[in-house]
């Protein structure tokens, strides 16, 4: 469908007051309902989930965006989580099935721009993964994370598919499941595109940016080196605007990283790390509105200018440690997180790091460190711990069902 009739569009902006700016009145409706304690924290695989994206996919009928999922608005996937030593929820380990949200713009042109953000959180008791000691029988909301990501790109797709322009490029908004799990649900989505990947000129994702802190006005960017434009762009956009913190690396704890992987530019944005993060204290009441309407006025203003551009050429970039990191030595990987195999396997290898030195490749599975067993995830981080800056060790691994070692030198 090539933009709306004149009566859509009427109807759109009627029901969802006017698309021509970021509404904070549209953004606080949308976060208070999925960041409601009746969501339960919208953990994949539960009412929760099912509520929010059934709530995604009723917004984007409305603006009336074409299905692009692979049952209506929805792509199922189902997953299993990897062993978690924490989590004594689901100590031996348990099956979930996750929904993207998928919805497309089509104004007939060569290129899509995808704008997405993950709408899952932790649920009921963090499944393992909350930062609070006492985290049982307590609802982690996830307002910032990411239900202010989610409203974002729901308001998003209310103004380009309302605001009369016809742009040189078409849109898909996604809504990813199972983030929290390991980026899941991007990369579920990026293994099996409903568009072609080979079309999509950029990615914008969005995690986190409902806690803008008024007195700094941080705003992050990564993935900026990813295009050999974006950071020309971002800094004629900004014009004192916020106080940019511009990061090259595509690959980050986030789900620009699955599209990253498929050589496409990205870029994903981000207010800042806070106290309540994974705490039950996410909630609503933090969120600033005012703050996130003005990241989202900018992004929108880059993709308008993104969308008059010819085919964007991808760059690979190096990557720095995750924030979210605390060892003092790191391979410099991609871990699978949705490997359900024994060991480690290798996503992606990152450029000059210890393990592309060492000879690691994306599909080795890392099965020891020294004479330490690596059977998943968990057993590579507590490793890691283990080591210092200088020190080599062998690292064993089987690549093509075959085994090998390799000396890697942190």
């Amino acid at each position: 469908m090539i933009k709306h009739s004149l009566i859509a569009l009427f109807l759109c902006v009627t029901l969802f007051s006017n698309a021509a700016t970021i509404d904070s009145v549209l953004l606080k409706k949308h976060i208070a309902y999925l960041a409601g304690d009746k969501l339960k924290g919208r953990a994949p695989g539960t009412s929760g989930e099912r509520k929010a994206y059934e709530y995604i996919a009723s917004y984007f009928k409305t603006c009336e965006l074409l299905p692009k999922g692979e049952d209506g608005f929805l792509q199922p996937f189902t997953y299993r989580q990897s062993h978690n030593p924490h989590d004594t929820l689901h100590s031996d380990g348990v099956s979930y099935t996750g929904h993207n949200v998928v919805g497309f713009l089509d104004n007939g042109k060569e290129n899509t721009i995808v704008v997405g953000a993950h709408y899952d959180h932790l649920g009921v008791d963090g499944r393992g993964s909350s930062l609070e000691k006492k985290a049982k029988g307590k609802i982690h909301n996830g307002a910032d994370d990411n239900a202010s990501g989610t409203a974002g790109v729901l308001e998003l797709a209310n103004y380009f598919s309302s605001n009369g322009i016809t742009e040189d490029v078409n849109f898909l908004f996604v809504c990813f499941s199972a983030e929290e799990a390991g980026l899941i649900g991007s990369k579920y989505y990026t293994n099996h595109p409903t568009i072609s990947l080979d079309k999509v000129q950029c990615m914008i994702n969005m995690d986190m940016i409902g806690r803008l802190v008024d007195s700094t006005q941080k705003l992050l960017i990564y993935g900026v080196g990813t295009s050999d434009v974006f950071v020309s762009k971002l800094n004629q956009l900004n014009q004192n605007k916020f106080q940019l913190v511009l990061d090259s690396a595509g690959i980050g704890p986030s789900d620009q990283t699955s599209f990253y992987l498929k050589h496409i530019p990205v870029l994903h944005f981000f207010t800042g790390q806070h106290s309540d993060y994974h705490k039950s204290s996410d909630d609503i009441e933090k969120i600033n509105f005012t703050g996130e309407v003005k990241v989202l006025e900018f992004i929108k203003e880059l993709i308008l200018d993104l969308a008059k551009l010819p085919k964007m050429k991808f760059y690979e970039t190096q990557s720095k440690e995750s924030a979210k990191s605390s060892f003092k030595v790191t391979f410099g990987i991609m871990p699978d997180y949705g490997f359900q195999g024994k060991g480690l396997r290798i996503d992606a290898v990152n450029k000059d790091k210890p393990a592309e030195k060492a000879g690691l490749k994306s599909g080795d599975v890392v099965v020891g460190i020294n004479d330490l067993n690596i059977t998943n995830i968990y057993d590579y981080m507590g490793a890691l711990g283990k080591f210092q800056k200088g020190q080599t060790v062998k690292v064993s691994v089987v690549r093509n069902n075959k085994p090998l070692s390799v000396n890697l030198t942190f």
